[in-house]
């Protein structure tokens, strides 16, 4: 073996979700599974960011909010094929601005961090690491209230987003004048089960953040 090898620090291993979640200070808040959730699927993925959009500083007063103890830096990103100033990250981190229950850094957080996952190829519960679809729909009518009361036929979440998108800009992307008639309505509201990969998600106790 390389004697120099033996001098280097062992590198820590990623941490996981049940280990963000024993270190979290607010368990039972759903903001903060959603934090703990799209870190594990970034970090799973090898992904930097770990939260896109977010400074690094601010990465770094979440971490200590919510996961004190635990060390990690969002990163930047990789320069990969494609300008991400071609997808809707923009317009949708607005769209979540401008419907938060109240204004707050927390609620950036999570406007930051729905805007992050929806980017990503997944159903946007499993890209949040949150356990079902049901959860999802809880954090967002908690959290984003307005927003959350205009998908009254249970749409997919990405799809109900990107709907909301054309109509602020006053487009239509639809193929037919309502939705029961369309060729693609089980695209929109059929059924999200588990992908492959999907990460173990955790119910915790009670704690909230203010």
């Amino acid at each position: 073996m390389n004697p120099i090898a033996l001098l280097r620090p062992a590198r820590a291993a990623a941490p996981d979700y049940a280990e963000l979640m024993r270190a979290c200070r607010f368990p039972g808040d759903l903001r903060a599974m959603a934090f703990a959730g799209i870190i594990t699927e970034s970090l799973a993925a090898r992904r930097t960011p770990l939260i896109r959009g977010m400074g690094e500083e601010a990465f770094a007063r979440l971490m200590r909010s919510c996961f004190p103890g635990i060390l990690l830096r969002n990163g930047t990103a990789a320069s990969l094929p494609g300008d991400p100033a071609d997808d809707e990250f923009d317009d949708l981190l607005n769209l979540l601005l401008d419907h938060r229950s109240h204004a707050g850094e927390i609620q950036d957080w999570l406007s930051i961090v729905i805007a992050s996952a929806s980017m990503h190829e997944g159903h946007l519960w499993q890209d949040l690491g949150l356990p079902d679809r049901a959860t999802l729909t809880l954090l967002l009518r908690q959290n984003f209230p307005d927003l959350a009361a205009g998908n009254t036929g249970n749409m997919k979440w990405k799809k109900y987003f990107y709907r909301c998108l054309c109509a602020r800009a006053g487009l239509s992307l639809c193929r037919s004048p309502n939705c029961a008639q369309c060729p693609d309505y089980a695209l929109c509201f059929g059924p999200e089960a588990a992908l492959p990969g999907a990460a173990a998600s955790v119910r915790a106790p009670a704690g909230t953040m203010v």
